[in-house]
């Protein structure tokens, strides 16, 4: 995945020192999508991407006013999709968007934020840390780089890429029974036409086009399901040849 894919949030510019970012208020939407426990953690994130975020350029000085209705509420309603207490992986995460916000939504899951940039992950291990998310990982890597070394119950993305090369990245870390969760505009359906080819070449299952967060956010966020065919038969061709390099080290440790 290469580092211009991973992006920041639209319009992220340094802001100069004389700006002040401002958090934005909470809207009333907020409490219907996180716990009571888990609300002072949402406003805090919030707030460092509205202040440092902005100050790092990792989140565009015009988005800040709006970062909860376009960015925080789009993204905590993709945990609608996730299952209980599955290991996930959200690659491309840049300034924690979904991940982040699904983690705090979503406690019992185990989270791991792929994003290959120091900056941004810089940034993360201090939310992390601040947040006390205990359940949550940071790697400084880019999604190829964890093939064949790990697999996830869910891998997630949001503006990350095309379905076509999504698709590369994110099927050889999904588990058998797993599945790709990608967020999504309205050009979903051109992407997964032209993704044909790749989707039957590789054995994945039909996508699935769906909507959440139909009483939360104004458009309903769009998702992408993308599952394997058959468990038994996983025929994503980078995931084999990634595999066989592991399987013989593992063998002669194992002699």
């Amino acid at each position: 995945m290469s580092d211009n894919v991973s992006r920041e949030t639209t319009g992220a510019t340094s802001p100069g020192p004389d700006v002040a970012p401002t958090p934005p208020s909470v809207p009333d939407g907020a409490r219907g999508v996180f716990a009571s426990d888990r609300m002072d953690l949402a406003v805090r994130f919030t707030e460092l991407l509205a202040t440092e975020g902005v100050l790092r350029g990792l989140i565009g000085p015009r988005e800040a006013p709006r970062l909860w209705d376009r960015h925080i509420l789009n993204s905590a309603v993709l945990a609608e999709a996730i299952p209980q207490g599955a290991t996930v992986c959200d690659i491309g995460t840049g300034a924690g968007l979904p991940g982040v916000v699904v983690a705090i939504a979503r406690p019992e899951v185990r989270m791991t934020l792929v994003e290959p940039l120091l900056r941004r992950t810089t940034f993360l291990e201090e939310v992390v840390a601040e947040l006390g998310l205990e359940h949550v990982t940071v790697r400084r890597a880019r999604a190829e780089e964890l093939h064949g070394s790990a697999t996830f119950d869910v891998v997630t993305s949001r503006a990350v890429a095309p379905l076509e090369r999504l698709l590369g990245w994110s099927m050889p870390l999904v588990a058998p029974t797993g599945a790709l969760l990608a967020m999504k505009g309205r050009s979903v359906h051109d992407e997964i036409a032209s993704a044909q080819e790749f989707l039957a070449r590789w054995r994945c299952g039909v996508p699935e086009v769906f909507e959440v967060g139909r009483d939360v956010v104004d458009p309903p966020t769009t998702v992408v399901r993308v599952p394997w065919a058959d468990p038994s038969r996983i025929g994503w061709p980078l995931a084999r040849e990634t595999q066989r390099p592991r399987q013989r080290r593992d063998q002669r440790a194992a002699q």
